[in-house]
């Protein structure tokens, strides 16, 4: 049922029109996928593009969640027959779940409690004359008419402490009072951590932590993260608190009403509801917000991370040599095909201790020759670079690329079921140097078959919400695969998972058809698809790519449902479809307006005319060759002053991971991306950017690389360039030690991953 109050709310959070909500949720309840929502219904949406038709799917839901948690709170409070019209209006009128709950707490069934127990004894007449505070009254002789030893009510304290008991918990219950408590938490709160007594050596990694303060409303995702991290892992103590004389002279503000021993008793009251009810269930919901928004900003930077790493330029269709390297067990290396099809196997050992390296160069050399060989993959792993120097050292043809390939993950995907049903006469090694040579060729089509948490681009991501996680990973990989096309010939079952209308189930029994009936020779054909009806066709054809088939318009981006529109423009020039599509001149003489209609407007008519000018176009870069330092292989060739070549790793909010060819990956601190100041790393680098970056900082024995990016970055007083000393401005700070040491994780991962 359409809630248009919903409708209004998400129009003015997003500054966009009601009917492009109202048309944007129809789509979405209908079952349309974002990225079809986004790239094929833009006259409908009013050329809403993925991340606001996002913003409205996961908007909408959070209000239709409300709406049923509010009439499970109406049906409860009905029940107990205590629901009035005020206080369905209040119920009504709660924007958020908090506010919500606070107004279903005092009507939520509760366990036995002090007050309840105090009720129980016949006080609550007592409280209620107390919270009114009025003047006057001997409250002593007030108490003493409430003793009763059958219900263990013995002396006037003993009537006092329950009224107390009571009147902190209606103190407890008060919206009001919740929610400026809670504004008071956010706003002027902070996080004190300190270590455990007794801890210190083994919470070394979280030493910045050791006696830490700071503001809730502005501590950074990671250092959030970090501490949470510390205590779960009981090596810091955490509290969330304001000051205790702001909160308790914030409660007093709201429920004192005079000065009086009435009062007094209020008072008590107040500081036992804060100490003993309010403060611990308000530090559990600001935790709570903290960590939500902690979650939010690094599964932001996560996906974004994981955006520029599948995004990243294909070598393409080309044979290749892929080698996953290594010393004592020698290197694993394969021959792939223009497509990744397997073509054969050999172990080398070019590296210590055997040192082969005649017999291994000259099966390289064969297979250059026997497979047209254009490029060689090696993993970045242990023994990497030294496999590389050897490889560019046999006299190769020169047309033939040498690339190191990150290789993060590659041992994730040799030894799960996906490697295994492609290949199960393989060992796992050799699944490994598999997944690299695939890499190269096509990033996005390799990836896919890796968890994205295995791929090392993600910030503290076993410690966020592992659902939001999922939601926005599946998002962008979804994002990435429609916005690039998927080629329905040749494409794996889990790249077909992620395009539009499709998932697992029809994806593999596209595979399993193509497998029985041979190449599909039009994007119409899968129609035949057991399962596969009108409503996935329509959300997924656009998205897949049949090149050579037996309509030119199936390997472009053109949806079917476009086909007679372009059609008729063929015909109006006098040329065949064919001919529009390979001209571009023809294409540059359709006049759109003319085509203009109740169901296209200008908008899908310039992404058809987009299409006809370079159809089945990929949006990612061309491929270019990158080489790290000659002769720069490990950590103890390096020397601050250094400036090497490197490509960006990881990005966190405090900086970015460079790899510079030495199995560690430095630190650019957020300090010295540039010249001037720098809010964000991400609007300065991507990931897998190449970068050139000076060397600022090397630590062997604690593997941390300091790096800076600035065109003089030692231009500070008192920096030294060369000669071992400290520079003034390292990248040794709070930032990265609150990462935890990620530097040193992640080269735990990598070897991990071996």
């Amino acid at each position: 049922m359409v809630n248009l109050n919903h409708y209004l709310k998400i129009a003015e959070e997003l500054g966009i029109q009601l009917k492009q909500v109202d048309e944007t949720v129809s789509l979405l309840d209908e079952g349309a996928t974002v990225p079809f929502i986004s790239r094929y219904r833009k006259e409908v949406t009013g050329s809403l593009d993925e991340v606001q038709v996002a913003a409205i799917r996961d908007r909408i839901q959070q209000l239709r969640d409300l709406e049923k948690r509010k009439e499970a709170v109406l049906k409860s409070i009905k029940e107990q027959g205590k629901l009035t019209e005020e206080l369905e209006k209040k119920i009504a009128a709660a924007e958020t779940m908090s506010v919500l709950e606070d107004i279903y707490l005092p009507y939520k069934p509760k366990r036995r409690t002090k007050g309840t127990i105090a009720k129980e004894k016949g006080l609550e007449p007592l409280a209620a004359k107390l919270y009114e505070q009025e003047r006057g009254w001997d409250i002593t002789a007030m108490a003493e008419s409430f003793i009763d030893a059958d219900k263990e009510v013995l002396t006037a304290d003993d009537a006092l402490q329950g009224a107390r008991d009571i009147m902190a918990e209606w103190v407890n219950e008060d919206a009001t009072v919740r929610e400026k408590l809670r504004n008071l938490f956010i706003e002027k709160g902070n996080f004190v951590c300190k270590v455990i007594p007794g801890k210190e050596e083994e919470a070394a990694k979280y030493r910045d932590y050791f006696d830490w303060t700071e503001p809730i409303k502005t501590a950074p995702s990671h250092r959030v993260l970090a501490m949470r991290r510390g205590e779960k892992e009981l090596f810091l103590m955490l509290d969330t608190c304001p000051d205790e004389l702001d909160a308790i002279s914030l409660i007093e503000k709201q429920v004192l009403k005079g000065d009086n021993p009435a009062s007094e008793q209020v008072k008590v009251a107040v500081k036992d509801s804060y100490r003993r009810l309010l403060k611990p269930s308000m530090e559990t919901e600001v935790r709570l917000y903290s960590k939500k928004r902690a979650d939010e900003e690094a599964i932001k930077v996560f996906a974004e991370n994981l955006r520029q790493l599948l995004l990243a330029a294909p070598l393409g269709e080309k044979a290749v040599i892929a080698i996953d390297p290594g010393f004592r067990t020698g290197c694993k290396m394969v021959c792939l095909g223009p497509q990744g099809q397997f073509l054969a196997y050999e172990t080398i050992f070019p590296n210590e201790p055997q040192r082969k390296v005649a017999p291994a160069a000259a099966v390289i050399l064969q297979w250059v020759r026997q497979y047209q060989v254009t490029a060689i993959a090696i993993g970045n792993g242990t023994a990497g670079r030294e496999t590389e120097s050897f490889v560019k050292s046999i006299g190769l043809p020169s047309e033939v690329m040498v690339v190191m390939v990150n290789e993060s993950g590659a041992s994730i995907y040799s030894a799960s079921e996906v490697a295994r049903e492609e290949f199960p006469d393989l060992d796992l090694t050799v699944r490994g140097a598999v997944s690299i040579g695939r890499r190269l060729m096509d990033p996005l089509a390799e990836l896919v078959k890796i968890d994205p948490k295995s791929i090392g681009v993600g910030q503290y991501q076993h410690d966020v919400d592992q659902s939001a996680l999922k939601t926005s990973l599946d998002d962008t990989v979804m994002s990435c695969v429609n916005g690039v096309g998927v080629e329905l010939n040749t494409a794996s079952k889990q790249l077909l998972t992620y395009v539009s209308g499709l998932g697992s189930a029809l994806a593999q029994n596209i595979v399993q058809y193509r497998n029985e009936h041979g190449p599909f020779k039009s994007r119409e054909e899968i129609k035949k698809v057991p399962r596969l009806g009108e409503k996935a066709f329509e959300q997924a054809a656009g998205f897949l790519r049949v090149r050579n088939g037996s309509n030119p318009l199936d390997a472009s981006a053109v949806h079917p449902e476009r086909y007679a529109l372009v059609n008729q423009m063929a015909s109006d020039l006098g040329c065949e479809v064919a001919n529009l599509v390979q001209d571009p001149k023809l294409s540059e003489k359709i006049v759109l307006q003319k085509y203009v209609n109740s169901d296209v407007g200008l908008p899908t008519l310039k992404d058809i005319l987009d299409e006809l000018a370079k159809p089945g176009r990929d949006p990612r870069q061309t491929f270019e060759l990158f080489a790290f330092e000659e002769g720069v292989n490990s950590m103890q060739d390096l020397k601050v002053g250094m400036k090497l070549p490197g490509i960006v790793t990881n990005i966190t909010k405090f900086g970015a991971f460079v790899d510079i060819g030495v199995h560690q990956d430095g630190l650019v601190h957020l300090s010295h991306f540039a010249d001037k100041f720098v809010n964000d790393p991400s609007d300065v680098v991507v990931v897998n950017q190449k970068v050139t970056v000076t060397v600022m900082e090397v630590d062997i024995a604690r593997k941390r690389i300091g790096l800076s990016m600035k065109s003089d970055p030692f231009a500070e007083k008192g920096a030294v360039k060369r000669g071992g000393g400290r520079p003034n401005q390292a990248p040794n700070t709070r930032e990265r030690e609150a990462e935890g040491d990620l530097a040193t994780k992640l080269a735990l991962l990598k070897s991990k991953f071996r």
